[in-house]
């Protein structure tokens, strides 16, 4: 049976939007996140963090500070019980300061290249899966992939959300943070298992 799964952007989904996030002090996580990701995981969904890293390729950041981060991030989860299953990034842009990073790739959302890969990879149903974010890319991503799609407010969301009307799709609930998100996603899958009973 393919797994279902939760997507998740990280900076401004996840954790705190601080700009170019390079040091694992400087992580704060968005309040009710744990508790989200703990309610997700106890609907048996994947829980999966697809992330656009450019700082990397702007030379803000290594790969290893980033995978530093990630293990904080993870850490901080862990101690309340919640598990993110993978983190997926894509540290390109078209524009990068250094050249092994300078590309145009199929994994920079709102291209749905991280999606698809964690799909093969994990074994995942993209077409009963969800992708949360604040940001358009992070929804068209999601889209594009299959997966049913919602704005957070939290981050760059309420800016977002103004331009809603540039999307060739809506999203399928705008959520005031991920715990709203995921408490709606838990209640999306109670109706459907009242209308196939």
């Amino acid at each position: 049976m393919p797994e279902r799964a939760v997507f998740l952007d990280r900076d401004g989904t996840v954790n705190e939007e601080v700009g170019f996030l390079n040091n694992p002090d400087q992580l704060k996580l968005i309040a009710g996140t744990p508790e989200a990701v703990k309610l997700l995981n106890n609907m048996d969904f994947l829980t999966i963090i697809v992330s656009n890293q450019s700082g990397i390729a702007r030379g803000f950041l290594s790969e290893t500070q980033l995978h530093q981060i990630h293990r904080r991030l993870k850490n901080m989860l862990r101690e309340i019980g919640a598990i993110i299953d993978n983190i997926y990034y894509c540290p390109h842009h078209p524009e990068a300061e250094i050249f092994r990073y300078r590309k145009d790739c199929k994994c920079r959302k709102p291209k749905p290249g991280m999606l698809r890969r964690a799909a093969e990879e994990m074994e995942i149903d993209l077409q009963k899966s969800y992708l949360i974010g604040d940001k358009l890319s992070d929804l068209a991503a999601g889209f594009a992939a299959g997966c049913r799609t919602v704005l957070v407010l939290t981050g760059y969301g309420r800016k977002s959300q103004q331009g809603i009307g540039e999307l060739d799709f809506a999203p399928d609930y705008i959520a005031d943070n991920l715990l709203d998100a995921a408490e709606w996603i838990e209640k999306t899958l109670e109706v459907l298992k009242t209308s196939s009973v």
